[in-house]
């Protein structure tokens, strides 16, 4: 039995942060319905890549769900709205608190229908009245943590380009979904679980928040080396480049040995993480002499051979033949209506042992899936046929 078989949740998220949590929910074996718009929500066609222009991410973050369309605007369908909350555990909407009002998504109307409802509903910045209904993506909130600015190099800030921000948004949307859960089955009522781009930003760039606030050291941007410690940094070998992180004594003196270059661990300079990290463009040109004769699979190897984190920098091209992710397993291959070739859908990232989790079903095409799931709350087919006729689905 799967850990979340027979629970139910209406997924009225978009893009990336909730959609992504009703994903992980589902892969744990709960039954999710996604609520598309009538002709298909706006998120499902960014970054094309079939015939009908499902994009990339969403093929990614809709595994494991129905759809049906609905038109939320219309009495009919809020009507069959509050039909689907009736039985339903989670709704989840990633939607600023004045619209979900005006959508009666709010968690006031939802518990008015189902006391125990739990309703997911991350936003852009958070529920304090000055900001709780501007809206923001990924990028605001990564640029908007500082850690934006610490990227890149001082003349251009760089953001990173895919969204961390999003995902790890979702990720703490599903931990509130089961915290919620499990308070429920002692209470035997719901709660809101709120989350933000900007508090999850914020967490990410924790560190170098802190550090600033208590020694005011103003970090700019040094590319991709780092401030703390070092040599880390991406280097050049002869046919690619290779990231490597060099971390406290011990690991450092396994690099010194390596490189050739001993002396280096009593030098003043590099006694420390701190001043390894102050001292870190030195660090790098020495690591960088060492690479450029070596190919990039030579690095690699005689890095592991010393115990020292490194890897490959790989391009999308690459990261799908590259043999670690190969050998992790990590991706399943799902066939999709109008996709050229078989789609990459990466693995849930958190197993577990005797209740694992599981991707048995594509992302669905809009609306596949409205009869079904409108049968499955008392209507007919003449009601469905009358309702489709109305542009209500």
């Amino acid at each position: 039995m799967k850990v979340l078989e027979g629970i139910k949740v209406l997924d009225f998220g978009r893009f990336i942060a909730g959609p992504f949590c009703s994903a992980l929910l589902a892969d744990y074996g709960a039954e999710v319905i996604r609520i598309d718009r009538v002709g298909g929500g706006e998120d499902r066609f960014i970054v094309p890549v079939t015939e009908q222009g499902e994009g990339a991410l969403f093929l990614q973050v809709n595994r494991n769900k129905r759809s049906m369309t609905l038109d939320l605007d219309s009495a009919e369908g809020r009507d069959i709205v509050r039909k689907l909350v009736a039985d339903a555990d989670v709704v989840i909407a990633n939607m600023p608190p004045r619209t979900l009002k005006s959508l009666g998504l709010d968690y006031a109307s939802l518990s008015r229908i189902k006391p125990d409802i739990i309703l997911v509903a991350s936003s852009a910045f958070g529920n304090s009245e000055a900001v709780r209904d501007r809206v923001g993506f990924d990028g605001v909130g990564q640029a908007l943590s500082g850690a934006v600015h610490i990227a890149g190099t001082p003349d251009q800030p760089q953001k990173a380009m895919v969204p961390v921000v999003d995902f790890a948004t979702a990720f703490s949307c599903a931990l509130g979904v089961m915290l919620a859960l499990y308070e429920r089955q002692r209470s035997g009522l719901g709660q809101e679980v709120s989350a933000s781009l900007l508090c999850t930003g914020l967490n990410m760039a924790s560190g170098a928040l802190i550090e600033e606030a208590l020694l005011g050291l103003d970090r700019q941007a040094m590319g991709n080396r780092s401030p703390s410690y070092g040599p880390s940094d991406v280097f050049k070998a002869k046919d690619g480049w290779i990231i490597t992180q060099v971390i406290g004594r011990p690991m450092f003196k396994r690099w010194t040995q390596l490189v050739g270059r001993p002396e280096l661990l009593d030098d003043p300079r590099f006694a420390d993480d701190t001043l390894r990290g102050e001292n870190g463009e030195f660090l790098s040109e020495v690591m960088q002499a060492w690479c450029k004769d070596y190919s990039q699979a030579e690095a690699l190897a005689r890095l592991e051979q010393a115990r020292i984190p490194a890897g490959p920098v790989n391009s999308p091209r690459e990261a799908l033949q590259d043999e670690t992710v190969k050998a992790a397993n990590l991706i399943h291959w799902m066939d999709y209506p109008g996709a050229p070739k078989p789609v990459p859908i990466v693995a849930t990232p958190v197993s577990l042992s005797r209740t694992p989790p599981e991707i048995h079903t594509r992302a669905p095409l809009t609306g596949e899936h409205t009869d079904e799931i409108l049968a499955g709350i008392g209507l007919d087919a003449q009601a469905i046929a009358g309702l489709r006729l109305r542009n209500v689905v």
